[in-house]
């Protein structure tokens, strides 16, 4: 009898502690009593009723992906090709991803499948290469939407692969190679032509200068020939000035007259008469000449 009861509360002691549950970070368990949901149990310590609780499902909180296989889709200019798509997707609900889809997994995939047809069938194969955000924008909305009533919340759609048929691959290459010469071509022209305006602009500068360097040539040369005539000129009155202080002003308008007579004697005339009252000047010229050299 006293192992019998040793026994029955080893038993007890076992049962209760087969009991106590402890729900990790990032988790939750849904429990049913007598085969109907009762609680969700998160993070912590719990204690289970022994052969009237039990654990239905536990569920990970964490963020999932589901990989697809490509699908075959047709676009709205009737090109076939195969798109590889990824959902990212985590539990909200854990009561919810229990009892609401019999495989979340699969239905998902489906889901997926029949919403990507639609998109792509609405866009042309230009369209489809290159608006990649778009498609994983109307994707995203779409099964988020769909999978509310399951307890699963979509994060993020990648569309990961687009295999275009093998035809289309080469005419989009053969595109792309004429692109490529044509901007090349371009590209050439458009050095020239900058090649060329920039010889026509040295060549425009090149006789800018040039004209310059002339005009500042003449003026100089000008302005060395005014100051030369000025000079003379200069020279000329002030020695006149001085044989005015020293002859009076009649005796200047004879020198001026003796000094036209040179021209005169250039001529081809023979004789050449000259007045006396030039004559007497000119005496008087040479005497101050002489006066001069004596008294430096």
């Amino acid at each position: 009898m006293y192992y019998v009861l040793i026994a029955l509360i080893v038993f007890v002691l076992l049962v209760v502690i087969s009991g106590i549950k402890i729900v990790p970070q990032s988790n939750a368990f849904v429990i049913e009593r007598f085969g109907g949901y009762t609680a969700t149990w998160n993070v912590g310590i719990h204690i289970l009723i022994p052969f009237i609780d039990r654990v239905a499902k536990r569920v990970s909180l964490k963020e999932s992906l589901y990989d697809y296989e490509p699908q075959p889709v047709i676009t709205k200019d009737n090109v076939t090709m195969l798109v590889d798509t990824v959902v990212f997707y985590q539990i909200s609900d854990a009561k919810l991803f229990a009892y609401g889809a019999e495989n979340p997994k699969l239905a998902i995939d489906k889901l997926s499948t029949t919403t990507l047809r639609n998109v792509i069938g609405e866009l042309e194969l230009d369209e489809t290469l290159s608006s990649r955000d778009t498609i994983n924008g109307k994707l995203r909305s779409i099964l988020d939407d769909a999978t509310d009533a399951w307890g699963i919340k979509i994060n993020r759609v990648e569309v990961k692969n687009i295999d275009p048929p093998e035809s289309i691959k080469e005419a989009m290459e053969k595109q792309m190679r004429a692109e490529r010469e044509r901007r090349a071509v371009i590209l050439a022209a458009e050095g020239e032509k900058q090649a060329a305006i920039l010889k026509a602009e040295g060549e425009r500068q090149s006789l800018i200068l040039q004209a310059e360097a002339k005009k500042e040539a003449a003026i100089q040369e000008a302005e060395g020939e005014a100051k030369a005539i000025y000079a003379v000129q200069k020279a000329t009155a002030d020695g006149l000035e001085m044989i005015k202080s020293a002859i009076g002003s009649e005796g200047a308008i004879k020198l001026k007259s003796f000094e036209a007579l040179q021209y005169v004697a250039d001529g081809k005339s023979t004789k050449i008469i000259i007045p006396s009252d030039i004559q007497n000047l000119a005496g008087l010229v040479t005497a101050v000449t002489e006066m001069a050299k004596g008294n430096p």
